[in-house]
């Protein structure tokens, strides 16, 4: 099950007392004090892992608590300190404090981290020729978590148009695929291999009219976009498709631009599918006409131009980065 926002609640370690304490023997005539300080309480932790591709462990546990110091003790030995809780969420996750709907880190990167909760400080002890004190109390925090999916290649499009099928056709990845709308109810994600190198495409749930205000779980699919290098316009070719695919080009860019304007500055690659069936070169003529644009006519029953697109992709790709 792919879950990509959780709530959880997190409490730091609490800095335990100071001691009092005092020495003596029969050499000294005032006892002395010697009590230790007390132990600093652990932190919490949010640390990115790679490993892990979901917050699916935030549905069936979600309060984490850093452990408490140790009390100081006679001779004016400190108490240990708390341990940390260290806790691991997928790369991608934005961790935002729910009282005041601040972003408070970003994790992009494998092993990234930050303290979100501070342990307490302990208390003072008597050594120091002072009253002995309690220690502070950690920090607590009501904390969202929310996962963008970290890809190269976005695959948009509008229910069943074959977004799941062409992920499965160039990338090990198996999706439930089905000729009805609306077959993935979450992103998958894919590697695509070409020579010794690879990329990652993402298969973004189909996409409707009002996306963007979260009509069909739009506003949440979207967020997965943001992260990737290319979009592919996925758009159905078939004569038995309900939308003519120029309207779902405009939809498709309409819904991205009222989203976030930004996504309409990554690289966009039009694909046309389903060009196996009968009435699709018709229609991609028309396309042509109306859409000043490369498109890239494909079929993935067959295989036609699947090589040509992913080469596109790699080429776009590692031009940015060679």
């Amino acid at each position: 099950m792919f879950i990509d926002s959780a709530k959880i609640f997190v409490k730091a370690g609490d800095g335990r007392r100071g001691c009092e304490s005092f020495y003596r023997d029969k050499y000294t005539r005032h006892p002395l004090p010697d009590g230790g300080d007390g132990g600093d309480g652990g932190n919490v932790i949010i640390r990115a892992n790679r490993n892990l591709h979901t917050l699916l462990d935030f549905k069936y546990r979600r309060h984490f608590k850093a452990k408490s110091g140790k009390m100081g003790s006679s001779k004016k030995k400190r108490g240990a300190r708390g341990e940390d809780c260290t806790i691991d969420v997928p790369c991608g996750t934005q961790v935002f404090d729910i009282s005041s709907n601040f972003l408070l880190r970003d994790l992009k990167q494998h092993a990234e981290q930050v303290i979100i909760a501070r342990g307490g400080k302990g208390g003072r002890g008597n050594s120091k020729r002072s009253e002995f004190l309690e220690g502070e109390p950690g920090e607590t925090k009501n904390l969202s978590l929310k996962l963008k999916l970290i890809a190269d290649v976005g695959i948009i499009g509008f229910p069943n148009v074959g977004k799941s099928s062409l992920v499965s056709k160039i990338s090990k990845s198996k999706t439930k695929i089905a000729s009805y709308p609306f077959t993935t109810k979450f992103p998958h994600l894919g590697i695509v291999r070409v020579d010794d190198r690879s990329f990652t495409v993402a298969d973004i749930p189909g996409l409707i009219e009002g996306a963007h205000k979260g009509k069909g779980l739009g506003d949440k699919f979207l967020r997965h976009t943001e992260r990737t290098k290319i979009l592919i316009h996925l758009l159905d070719m078939s004569k038995f498709s309900q939308k003519d695919p120029f309207d779902a080009y405009r939809t498709l860019d309409n819904e991205l631009y009222s989203y976030n304007p930004a996504l309409l500055n990554k690289r966009q690659l039009v694909v046309a599918n389903k060009m196996d069936l009968s009435g699709a070169e018709d229609r991609l003529r028309l396309l042509r006409k109306k859409l000043k644009k490369k498109i890239f006519p494909i079929s993935c029953k067959n295989g036609r131009g699947i090589g040509i697109l992913v080469k596109e992709m790699a080429q776009v790709l590692w031009k940015d980065k060679d």
